[in-house]
């Protein structure tokens, strides 16, 4: 499995130096209870960062950030709203958060994610393929520097970039509008698309897997099991849905800081855009696994767009 790790060390590089530029250059500039607060989502972050380094080191399970996904955000944003004095705007937005994270939360727990022995549960496939690739294998200190430098630091950072535009608006003497009420129906109907699109993959998986473990083969099973992918509702119009519903989630929430009159564009944008990127290069691992397993999948991959449900998969 090919890994682009020039590209990873990429994206590193440009979110330390765009921020910090659009910050400068863009604004808007922090007042000193936002300074404040950003060292408290700071220290969090950076706490959070050492603890998938050295859990995943020690146990082997470099999905203790997987964990923490859904999680942190809404810390964060309870943090920024209570700092904020619970101003109304960041109250919404901290909800939203709560609902997405609860959300994300419970999917990720009925896959095995968690478990009492906080180290354990069931690491997302992805890893395992990834470590075992050309850049890895035999390799264990590169692995140790893309562990701590990509999954345990950057994806930490990214998490924490996505609520800068709760930190932002803090400050706003703006009353919420109708570009927060907008922000806030997009970010909650994309929640809705996610959870519809998880639930269907779930459906999917469930059956196919009951099917083979009660023994029947694979290429036995009925249409559209026999295919090993999911190809019913959403996921018959996209092959990324539910990444589609999580992109749209945090763009949309990017705009409670226009509602906050911080303009159209501001320095808070960098988590989302971020966050894009993510999941491009996320969803090219995916398919390039699923590729790899599944004969099929190449066709599914020439006929559905990647993400906007443009096309229709052709069972034949």
């Amino acid at each position: 499995m090919k890994m682009n790790i020039p590209l990873m060390g990429t994206l590193l590089g440009l979110s330390l130096i765009v921020c910090p530029l659009l910050y400068i250059y863009v604004g808007p500039a922090l007042d000193a209870a936002q300074i404040d607060t950003l060292k408290i989502l700071g220290t969090v972050c950076a706490c959070s960062a050492a603890f998938c380094f050295v859990v995943g080191e020690l146990s082997g399970n470099n999905s203790q950030m997987d964990k923490l996904w859904s999680l942190l955000p809404i810390a964060y944003t309870w943090i920024i709203a209570f700092k904020g004095g619970m101003a109304t705007r960041l109250v919404v937005m901290a909800v939203l958060a709560t609902l997405w994270g609860a959300r994300l939360t419970m999917n990720f727990a009925r896959k095995g994610a968690y478990r009492l022995k906080f180290w354990e549960g069931e690491e997302d496939y992805r890893w395992a393929v990834v470590r075992s690739g050309p850049a890895f294998k035999g390799r264990k200190w590169a692995w140790m520097l893309f562990d701590l430098f990509f999954i345990s630091i950057y994806q930490n950072a990214l998490v924490l970039m996505t609520t800068f535009p709760a930190l932002v608006s803090m400050n706003s003497t703006v009353p919420f509008g109708w570009v927060d009420a907008a922000a806030a129906a997009f970010t909650f109907c994309f929640i809705l698309y996610e959870t519809v699109a998880d639930e269907q993959q779930w459906a999917f998986q469930t059956k196919k897997w009951s099917l083979i473990n009660a023994g029947q083969p694979l290429e036995s099973l009925p249409f559209p099991y026999n295919l090993g992918f999911n190809t019913n509702g959403l996921w018959s119009r996209s092959r990324h849905p539910n990444y589609l519903a999580e992109q749209g989630t945090w763009i949309s929430f990017y705009f409670f800081s226009v509602g906050a009159g911080l303009g159209i564009f501001n320095w808070s944008v960098i988590g989302a855009l971020l966050l894009v990127v993510l999941f491009l290069g996320s969803s090219s691992l995916s398919e390039e696994i699923s590729s790899g397993k599944y004969p099929e999948y190449k066709r599914y991959c020439d006929e559905v767009s990647r993400f906007l449900p443009w096309k229709k998969f052709a069972a034949r």
